[in-house]
């Protein structure tokens, strides 16, 4: 649905005339949120699913930050808990957007609307939603910890919707600046940094927070929060707890310091917006290139090493998919990142297993999830030559192999490092066959997964996974299979719990061979079941995946 279609015909012009631009676009956003929610009972629950664990978090928050009132370092957790929150709204957006049309400007761009009063109802818009419920409570109850008296209380009143409309101007000046570059081909290949850069930063957050409480509390924070609370909107939070002190004059301060940023923000918003729909968009447009031969490029180099036949080509065509699209890319960059941080950054610290190097295997597993999701409206040209279960079982196994040439050596290499870190060297066999059992139990649950519950990456976001509607699918696909990769995983588990329960160390070698056995069997298996439902499904996965 697009702007237009959610205004009855002929009318929309006269009603922005005569009652404004914001009452129309808070209708249209409570119309779009309403329709969206229709499509299908999957996105409901996941909408209603994502309320609630908001609504609890967001108490929880309040809970604990009414708790803390009266704490020595209640303000400095105040104040970096603001800028979290606030960072996160410049960057979260960009990462993981909602989709909500009514915030995509480019929609807006053939319509007679000017853009100061524009981004007025744009921001209003904003504030309906699930992100600044969340964001109204935390700044309500951080108001309560730290304000103490009637002029503190003041402040608070100001210092809430401040707070609120701080982050949401941000964000929003923040996507409309880079509306143009996300949607264009070289945007949505930055997915592959964003990937990680939310992989290290989450480690990062993790490695901080042990050293703080290694550093014995929040007291190691204050000379931060000391500089933060002078940076908006932190400031406004930090103008209540400098008021209930008594300095009224700071207080002051800080608030207009929120409030020139509020400014300063709508006005580049501003600045964007006319940018954006009045200058001409060249970031599609490709460079003439001199034609050049490509015949016999096609299976050159490291390609020319893969089978001849269907299998080969697939192979080839799959490992392009990794190069060259940015979905697909920014999928495995990250799951090569996180695979590798996590065991690395927990052996380092001197806290982690060995056997957190499974991940890695967890993780790249994952990529088996969706096969022809990624192959979108393509998908019709792999339809075609699949006649039989044959053809689709040689189509998966192909795709399953192209993945392990890139997942069992990189399994392999996270393992041997761990070990190395850790010193466990005795414990590398087993950790190496529970990680080729897990990996071919996700094979086998992924080309499962993909034949039964298909969906499409839409193309037109640089981070959408999943188009409006078939949120639901995606959530059983992927957790749906990892636990039953869990449940396949099983008796390698058990006996890799029972060697070490029984002190029998000393037999952990055999885990090593009877994984990669057991690894094989269960995904060849898993492929031989899925190829049939293939075949006889095409024409619903088709349909599916051709949604985006």
């Amino acid at each position: 649905m697009t702007v237009l279609d959610a205004a009855p015909t002929g009318s929309a012009v006269p009603a922005v005339r005569g009652q404004g631009l914001v009452p129309v676009f808070v209708r249209l956003k409570l119309t779009l949120l309403r329709n969206g929610l229709r499509q299908s009972s999957g996105r409901r629950a996941a909408y209603v699913a994502s309320l609630v664990v908001t609504l609890l978090l967001a108490a929880g928050q309040v809970i604990g930050l009414v708790v803390l009132r009266g704490h020595a370092q209640a303000d400095t957790l105040v104040v970096l808990l603001s800028a979290v929150v606030a960072l996160g709204w410049a960057v979260m957006p960009l990462f993981f957007p909602s989709g909500d049309e009514t915030l995509d400007p480019s929609r807006l761009v053939m319509l007679p609307l000017r853009p100061r009063p524009l981004i007025g109802a744009l921001l209003v818009a904003s504030l309906i939603g699930i992100g600044p419920l969340f964001t109204l409570a935390l700044s309500l109850g951080s108001v309560i910890a730290v304000a103490h008296g009637a002029v503190a209380t003041v402040f608070g009143v100001v210092a809430v919707p401040l707070t609120l409309l701080v982050c949401v101007a941000l964000a929003r000046s923040v996507a409309t600046a880079n509306t143009r570059l996300l949607t264009s081909r070289k945007g949505r290949d930055l997915a592959v940094l964003s990937g990680l850069v939310i992989a290290v930063g989450i480690q990062f957050v993790n490695l901080g927070a042990q050293s703080l409480s290694r550093a014995g509390g929040l007291s190691a924070l204050e000379p931060f929060a000391d500089v933060v609370r002078w940076l908006p909107p932190a400031s406004a939070l930090g103008a209540v707890g400098s008021a209930s002190e008594g300095a009224y004059g700071t207080a002051l301060g800080q608030v207009l310091i929120s409030l020139l940023a509020l400014g300063a923000l709508m006005w580049l918003w501003q600045r964007s917006l006319v940018k954006l729909m009045t200058a001409p968009d060249g970031s599609t447009i490709a460079a003439a290139e001199p034609s050049r031969d490509r015949s016999g490029a096609g299976r050159a180099g490291l390609y020319g090493l893969l089978p001849e036949g269907r299998t080969g080509t697939v192979m080839q065509r799959s490992l392009r998919y990794v190069v060259r699209d940015p979905k697909t890319k920014a999928s495995w960059v990250t799951a090569l990142a996180i695979g590798l941080i996590v065991p690395v950054l927990n052996a380092v610290q001197g806290a982690g297993s060995v056997y957190f190097a499974c991940f890695a295997a967890g993780m790249l597993g994952m990529q088996m999830y969706n096969q022809f999701g990624q192959d979108t409206s393509a998908f019709w040209m792999v339809a075609l030559s699949v006649s039989s279960a044959r053809d689709a079982y040689v189509e998966l196994r192909a795709r399953a192999l192209a993945l392990l040439l890139i997942t069992l050596p990189y399994t392999v290499l996270v393992t041997v490092l761990t070990a190395g870190l850790l010193g466990e060297w005795e414990a590398l066999p087993a950790v190496m066959g529970l990680s080729f059992a897990l990996l071919g139990a996700m094979l086998a649950t992924g080309a499962l997964a993909s034949a039964l519950f298909p969906y499409s990456i839409p193309q037109d976001g640089a981070f959408k996974n999943v188009v409006p509607g078939q949120a639901g699918l995606a959530w059983i696909s992927l957790f749906g299979g990892m636990l039953a990769s869990a449940v396949l995983s099983a008796p390698v588990i058990a006996l890799t719990v029972w060697l070490h329960v029984a002190d029998r160390q000393d037999w952990l070698w055999v885990l090593l061979p009877l994984g990669a056995v057991y690894g094989a069997f269960i995904g060849r298996l898993g492929v031989r079941l899925a190829a049939p439902r293939t075949a006889d499904r095409l024409p619903e996965i088709l349909a599916a995946v051709s949604k985006g």
